[in-house]
């Protein structure tokens, strides 16, 4: 017990140096860009809202780990999907109120990407369903790859825009607290998140169905002991890890320029959140996307934009090395059979 507490004791003592150590590395390269407060608030802010994303994507990725022990590779997808789906919906040339279609839109997108996640599950996964878990994750990435495919011969390689949530146009109403900047679309994002949290917590507390997802998570056998279907929990999984990513890549299509390849980098970037998280942890997965976005930004704000999408793979090959159940804890599967 004592070795057990030292460890431990180790663990957190060098984590909180390297997090000093970090923490002085990036004051010491902001100095020398003359970066004061207000530049690292507003980094800091902007991380947020590519983390906040990063969270909702990393969701997905627990919860089909979590019924399945599955790490599905095609979430990445379900964000592309749902994006440009709204996209695609808001241009239609409709007689209604701008506002209503985009409403419409965004309705649009995520049933028709859930629509999708249930497909895949149901054409792809099930059929496989008791080959190796390692043959199962490589069907993902395969899904994944098909689903870009079909975007690029349907939407092409041209960016497209979808208009901000409160100004219906390609710009977006800005905030201007001190000499920070935020945009209205961050608000947008951030509230997407709380209520998505509010929402899974109700869900997976208070339904019996939510109950039936959790009881699989724990141990797949007892629940189907306990008369729980684990083939219907899986179709679940899939369908609200795709309606997760399509709100993810929705709320953030307004701030970017939703294009057919979207979902590999937003993808991967949710992945590294889930194992930053635990990879079986809903808040874990929460902490390691918005504390990925604040790293990667904020590293990004001191060295070169270039750099941007190094730090979160830097990011993820650390944890793996040294904390490959997560920053925060977590599991090594997340079924137990």
């Amino acid at each position: 017990m004592q070795r057990l507490s030292r460890s431990r004791s180790a663990r957190i003592a060098s984590t909180v140096a390297a997090m000093l150590v970090l923490v002085a590395i990036i004051l010491y390269l902001g100095h020398a860009k003359g970066f004061g407060p207000v530049q690292y608030v507003q980094l800091i802010l902007d991380g947020i809202r590519g983390g906040s994303i990063y969270a909702l994507i990393a969701l997905g990725f627990v919860v089909v780990f979590n019924v399945t022990g599955i790490i599905n590779f095609a979430q990445g997808g379900f964000v592309m999907s749902g994006a440009m789906l709204a996209v695609s919906f808001n241009q239609l040339a409709l007689p209604i109120d701008p506002r209503m279609k985009l409403a419409l839109a965004v309705i649009f997108g995520v049933v028709v990407t859930t629509i999708v996640g249930a497909l895949v599950e149901r054409l792809s996964i099930f059929p496989a369903r008791h080959s190796p878990i390692l043959t199962l994750i490589i069907i993902t990435v395969g899904v994944f790859i098909f689903m870009q495919g079909i975007a690029l011969l349907i939407w092409g390689a041209d960016p497209y825009y979808l208009p901000a949530f409160t100004t219906l146009a390609l710009e977006d109403h800005i905030i201007r607290i001190g000499g920070v900047m935020i945009k209205a679309q961050s608000i947008w994002i951030w509230a997407t998140v709380a209520v998505v949290l509010v929402a899974l917590a109700f869900f997976f507390e208070r339904t019996l169905l939510g109950k039936a997802l959790r009881a699989c998570s724990i141990n797949r056998r007892a629940a189907e002991l306990m008369g729980i279907n684990p083939s219907r929990m899986s179709l679940m999984a899939f369908a609200m890890a795709a309606a997760l990513g399509a709100i993810g890549g929705i709320v953030l299509a307004p701030a970017t320029r939703p294009m057919y390849d979207m979902g590999l980098r937003l993808g991967l970037k949710g992945f590294v959140a889930a194992i930053m998280g635990g990879m079986i942890s809903s808040p874990g997965a929460v902490v390691g996307g918005v504390l990925l976005g604040v790293l990667e930004n904020v590293g990004a704000g001191v060295t070169k934009a270039g750099f941007k999408d190094i730090f979160a793979f830097i990011i993820l090959i650390l944890i793996l090395l040294f904390r490959p159940k997560g920053i925060i804890g977590g599991g090594e599967r997340g079924v137990e059979e």
